[in-house]
């Protein structure tokens, strides 16, 4: 075995790991009560960003269609936490729009 392909399973057994590591937080985001007030949208936005980037090197510098494949996975993983996350604070933002105290809250103070 060789330096790389030592290398290219290390790199395929981690990112197959990751990839997995997403799901615990694809399942608090989507049963996330409150908004899902600790997912940084800009953060998984940034990491979307970063395995796009990746995927583009992948395949057009290295013409490594697996390395592609596994930054795919996790571009994938990241659109679906992304995606889970803004629709849970939209559901979150319109209930609070319905409650009575923030309704209160917008009225204004007359003495």
């Amino acid at each position: 075995m060789t330096l790389a392909d030592i290398t290219l399973t290390a790199f395929t057994l981690c990112n197959t790991l990751r990839v997995l590591a997403y799901l615990p937080q694809i399942a608090k985001t989507a049963t996330d009560r409150n908004g899902a007030e600790s997912i940084s949208l800009a953060t998984w936005a940034l990491f979307l960003l970063s395995n796009i980037s990746a995927i583009a090197y992948a395949l057009v510098n290295q013409q490594d269609h697996v390395m592609a494949a596994m930054f795919l996975g996790n571009t994938v993983c990241c659109v679906v936490i992304i995606s889970i996350g803004a629709w849970k604070r939209s559901q979150y933002r319109n209930r609070l729009a319905g409650s009575e105290p923030y309704r209160a809250a917008l009225r204004p103070n007359v003495p």
